[in-house]
């Protein structure tokens, strides 16, 4: 890749020395990345090296920024799933073209110490796991970087083989936060700590002590910066087990999840009695409608399993937020609600959850009505 700066075909699309470019480098970059322009996009951070920025600061300061700034725009509908698709593989070229860049690949002639460095179970979104794992390497730790989801087992066998200090886990969506439990518990059951970070612990990283992790960080500097501090110690036996979340004994949580598919059948059946709007909805509407509904659901689990209903009302906001931006009515959610709570009558926690969630998006005004 670094070799397209000499291809005469590409001579005139080439970005100036980063030290002309200044404060427009991320400008220039984002364009580069929208148009899916690997090569003008790659050709740009490398200049910027060769310039004398540092490695890291292009990870954490201009790739991951530019990422999150992706999000935003296919938030707002600005950019197509395709396009957000696009970015992010322009993305993750430009992670790679740095990590194998001569300044990266200088290693210390005693490592840090070694790192295991893995998406959970289910989580696709690996671009975070992949800038922690590339500024730890810079930092002088030996990373194995296992990529997006990783099954436990296999997880597991791997730290068993290689045995390393910490293994750092990565989530996004908090759908996924059973997975992350049985994967932490499963690490420290090794004896290997484990560091934790993503949007799915909560801004705050909540749900990161509640699941048992060693430590969390929100992000990638912070989590270097955690370990260049000192060792996480070791867990101590007897290990955390999968039943120390005392609500999860009412089996709410068990419940959702297994009557999932008949939850959203049921309110699929009624909805169009409680929003007549949907009458008139075509075959594509109904098919969105009813992933909308399966994605309230997975989020009422998950929101059980660490019984926090902010979980639930967060998501349904943004939800409210993501529908009123394409111009979807948002009025077809409260209704959608009521039909999960009449259903749950005899699992108080999860109607309790349902219905204040139902209350707060009432409060919130919606653009879309």
């Amino acid at each position: 890749m670094t070799g397209t700066a000499r291809d005469p075909a590409r001579a005139a699309q080439q970005p100036p020395p980063a030290e002309s470019a200044g404060h427009d480098l991320p400008e220039r970059l984002w364009e580069a990345v929208i148009a899916g322009d690997e090569f003008v996009a790659v050709d740009t951070v490398l200049a910027a090296v060769d310039g004398g920025t540092g490695i890291e600061e292009l990870l954490l300061d201009v790739i991951a920024p530019l990422q999150a700034r992706v999000g935003l725009e296919w938030a707002a509908d600005r950019m197509t799933v395709a396009q957000e698709h696009t970015a992010t593989a322009v993305s993750e070229r430009l992670i790679a073209a740095l990590a194998h860049h001569p300044a990266a690949r200088r290693r210390t002639a005693r490592p840090a110490g070694r790192v295991t460095a893995a998406c959970i179970d289910g989580e696709w979104h690996a671009l975070p796991a992949r800038i922690v794992a590339e500024v730890l390497r810079l930092r002088g730790w030996q990373v194995d970087y296992l990529g997006a989801q990783v099954p436990t087992p296999h997880l597991i066998a791997h730290v068993h083989r290689t045995g390393p200090a910490v293994v750092a886990l990565s989530s996004s969506i908090p759908t996924r936060l059973p997975d992350a439990h049985a994967a932490i518990t499963a690490c420290r059951a090794t004896g290997t700590p484990v560091l934790v970070g993503g949007a799915a612990y909560g801004t705050d990283g909540r749900y990161a002590a509640l699941l048992g992790a060693d430590a969390w960080a929100p992000d990638a500097r912070s989590a270097a910066d955690r370990l260049a501090a000192g060792p996480l110690p070791a867990p101590p036996p007897p290990y955390q087990a999968l039943d120390d979340l005392p609500h999860l004994a009412d089996q709410e949580y068990a419940h959702v999840r297994r009557e999932a598919p008949r939850l959203v059948r049921h309110v699929m059946e009624r909805l169009r009695d409680r929003f007549p709007a949907m009458a008139d909805y075509t075959d594509r509407q109904l098919r969105h409608t009813a992933e909308d509904i399966a994605h309230i659901v997975d989020f009422l689990a998950a929101a059980l399993y660490v019984d926090d209903p902010a979980l639930l009302t967060d998501f349904l906001t943004w939800t409210g937020e993501i529908l009123s931006a394409r111009g979807v009515p948002a009025r077809s959610l409260p209704p959608a609600l009521e039909l999960l709570a009449d259903r749950l009558t005899d699992y108080p926690r999860a109607a309790g959850m349902l219905l204040g969630a139902h209350t707060a998006m009432l409060r919130e005004p919606s653009p879309a009505g």
